[in-house]
């Protein structure tokens, strides 16, 4: 695929090196695909500890249900799959 730069108004066309370059740029984000969605699964994840850590707190017991939604959350990323058919644990 022919690329262009927009100098000035005007199309340019990459030069070989460019194009080379362009493509190694492309091919590096499309192998970090997997690591930037494990990551925004786990920010996910976190939020939702934190808005239970209330839970966890000394003059509070948690009831099973809520212990055992907080180690679903704490497990989730190792039962993630790809096609995304683990749904997020339901919470008490």
């Amino acid at each position: 695929m022919t690329r262009f730069h927009n100098i000035n108004g005007t199309d340019v066309q990459f030069t070989a090196e460019e194009e080379t370059a362009r493509d190694a740029e492309e091919a590096e984000w499309a192998a970090g695909a997997t690591s930037r969605t494990m990551a925004a699964l786990r920010q996910k994840r976190d939020g939702l500890l934190a808005d239970t850590d209330w839970w966890g707190s000394s003059d509070n017991t948690m009831s099973d249900a809520q212990i055992a939604y907080r180690l679903a959350l704490r497990n989730y990323p190792a039962t993630y799959t790809a096609d995304n058919t683990a749904a997020w644990p339901t919470k008490p």
